[in-house]
């Protein structure tokens, strides 16, 4: 298996705003009175784009199922997809974001020229109210096939166990916290607190309560070999652990994809250490960020599919 994409799909933000659900528990939205949101967003969307053409990834843009869905944006939270040719939609906490969901998405992915062999749904589990929110709930190392999981509202244990039986996978759950003490809200997603690249995990130890948590996700990732870059509490307010690391599609360039919000809480010698793995592309996203709780990581849906016929 390979850790990093060459091709991402993205869905455009057409009804992008403020969701009151998603609000809940995701203390990183705002609410902003601004008639000029989702202009603004398309444009944040548009910009982005641009910067993944640059660096030669290939983008799959589709139209959300929904149109009105506010937090269409993010779609790494209801699917995702697999080197084997696996698609897995996933359990989604709030019923605004269960309408973005495809439910014949193999069939898109399809017509998009995308081998599918296996869809494996698991938004059953929303009948029990195990959530698990894709890519935003599970950070993977998915050469060893491991996912680190941030226990939340939107991230249940039984759900992440039933991933990993289907998946195979190894977990390595834990508690994070919006201000690293136990009485605090918990991180709303995983991709918030930590970002795996090939060689490397930025992650924020210290929103980690649990010294025991701490230990065990240090530990693993040491064990993956991963150099580990830590980020501080407020970087991770800042969406510095919502990076994505993508290769071009063409001559393997590595490339960290990230927003200007992210690049400029950089310390210089995080900075090095990021640009050693590849080249930073930073993107400003303030709309996006600010009303709806996510970053650049957020809006990338890796796509480890083959194109048909080859």
């Amino acid at each position: 298996m390979e850790q990093l994409a060459s091709r991402v799909i993205l869905i455009r933000p057409t009804g992008f705003g403020f969701d009151p659900e998603t609000a809940v528990s995701n203390a990183f939205q705002q609410l902003v009175d601004d008639p000029d949101i989702r202009r603004q967003a398309a444009e944040e969307f548009d910009a982005l784009l641009q910067a993944l053409d640059r660096c030669g990834i290939g983008t799959t843009a589709l139209d959300p199922v929904d149109a009105s869905a506010p937090n269409a944006v993010f779609p790494n939270n209801w699917f995702s997809t697999h080197g084997d040719g696996t698609v897995v939609l996933y359990p989604m906490c709030t019923p605004s974001r269960r309408k973005e969901r495809d439910r014949a998405f193999d069939e898109t992915l399809e017509r998009e020229g995308f081998h599918v062999k296996r869809l494996v749904d698991l938004s059953a589990l929303e009948q029990a109210d195990r959530f698990l929110e894709g890519t935003g709930s599970l950070v993977l190392d998915r050469v060893r096939t491991t996912a680190y999981a941030a226990l939340s509202p939107r991230t249940s244990e039984r759900a992440l166990n039933a991933w990993c039986g289907v998946m195979d996978g190894h977990q390595v759950p834990f508690l994070a916290t919006m201000d690293g003490t136990l009485g605090g809200q918990p991180v709303y997603h995983t991709n918030v607190v930590m970002s795996i690249g090939e060689g490397f995990a930025v992650v924020c130890l210290d929103a980690l309560p649990y010294p025991v948590d701490r230990e065990d996700v240090q530990a693993e990732l040491e064990r993956s070999g991963k150099r580990i870059i830590p980020i501080t509490l407020e970087q991770m307010h800042r969406y510095v652990g919502n990076m994505l690391q993508l290769q071009a599609q063409a001559g393997g360039a590595r490339f960290i994809l990230l927003s200007e919000s992210a690049f400029t809480a950089l310390r210089p010698d995080q900075r090095q250490a990021l640009e050693r793995e590849g080249q930073l592309v930073p993107v400003p996203i303030p709309t996006i960020e600010t009303v709806g709780g996510g970053s650049v990581r957020c809006m990338l849906a890796e796509n480890f599919l083959h194109p048909t016929g080859a």
